[in-house]
């Protein structure tokens, strides 16, 4: 059985008639978010890891199949495993990972609630407290330094440039960027579209300056892969999966923009995420408007893309020191 294509192990773990066991439950979760709610792959993968691991500890330590008996005492002490928690490398869980297993969890109690079926109430559960963090973005100087580090005389140092000048150009998310086929670019009109986050069709937009990278490396490729951005070097895909062993990985593209920002000496660890954060800033400072800036980044909502109004507070200030000296 298959939700979005992903495997359910867990939750095919034992077969049940009863349609309030946690694995049936689990899974008609999984389809709401899925058709009702039209969650990406991604999301419901995510969601499905966070289920997954909920479901195989409360079987081992409470022999437990349904989701009624869960009480405030039982999520207290899975908080304690998930702080508790090592991955293979012996790594525990940052208290920020750990709020995505607990929303995961309270998302899925909604779920229940809004059903009717019996389970502690979601407002019961509180999240963990994570520290706050300071919005961090690249100066225009900074952003600079970084796109002129890659080697052009090398294949992949000229796809390296045209990741680095998309990812600012654009403000995609990275795993926007990781899903993007070279046949859906409009390089004449310097314009694409993309199903984002919650499966949200945008037009995304090229500076002419990114266009001409992107038109550099593409000429470049010796192969008619589908994946704009794919691996330069190491085994042949199967052509008949029209190269999707040769995509490059999310993981792929933060190492890339990792390796340059060490290359560059930036005093802060860069991230897609930050050079989206820039590409967002830069607008602010240049005079464009907070709801087209949302559109863009291809927020739902225009109150998550306030937390960039620490650029137009400057701005502000600025004003203030100039007339109220």
């Amino acid at each position: 059985m298959r939700i979005g294509g992903f495997p359910l192990p867990c939750y095919m773990a034992k077969k049940k008639s009863d349609d309030l066991s946690l694995d049936k439950l689990i899974f008609r979760y999984l389809s709401y978010i899925e058709i009702e709610k039209n969650y990406s792959l991604y999301t419901i993968e995510k969601y499905k890891h966070y289920l997954d691991t909920f479901c195989k500890w409360f079987r081992k330590h409470y022999q437990q199949e349904y989701i009624q008996r869960l009480s405030s005492e039982i999520v207290r002490n899975y908080r304690i495993f998930l702080s508790h928690h090592e991955n293979d490398q012996g790594n525990s869980m940052s208290i920020t990972t750990q709020s995505y297993y607990i929303i995961g969890l309270r998302s899925f109690l909604r779920y229940l609630a809004r059903k009717g079926i019996k389970s502690l109430a979601p407002e019961k559960i509180d999240l963990p407290k994570t520290e706050s963090h300071s919005l961090k973005f690249l100066s225009r100087e900074q952003v600079e330094r970084l796109l002129t580090m890659p080697n052009l005389e090398k294949s992949d140092g000229l796809r390296d440039r045209a990741v680095l000048e998309i990812l600012f150009s654009t403000g995609l998310r990275v795993s926007e960027m990781a899903r993007l086929d070279r046949d859906k670019i409009d390089l004449k009109q310097r314009e694409f579209g993309i199903i984002g986050k919650g499966r949200r069709p945008r037009v995304v937009f090229l500076t002419q300056r990114a266009a001409i990278w992107l038109d550099r490396y593409l000429k470049s490729r010796e192969d008619a892969n589908k994946p704009l951005w794919v691996r330069l070097s190491g085994r042949k895909s199967d052509p008949t999966m029209g190269g999707e062993k040769m995509r490059l990985t999310v993981r792929s593209i933060q190492r890339i923009v990792e390796k340059y920002r060490l290359m560059a000496g930036l005093p802060i660890k860069v991230s897609p995420h930050v050079l989206r954060h820039s590409f967002a800033t830069s607008l602010l400072q240049n005079g464009a408007d907070l709801r087209s800036v949302q559109e863009m980044l291809g927020h739902k909502n225009v109150s998550t893309t306030q937390i960039y109004t620490h650029v137009t507070n400057h701005q502000l200030k600025g004003v203030h020191d100039k007339y109220l000296k």
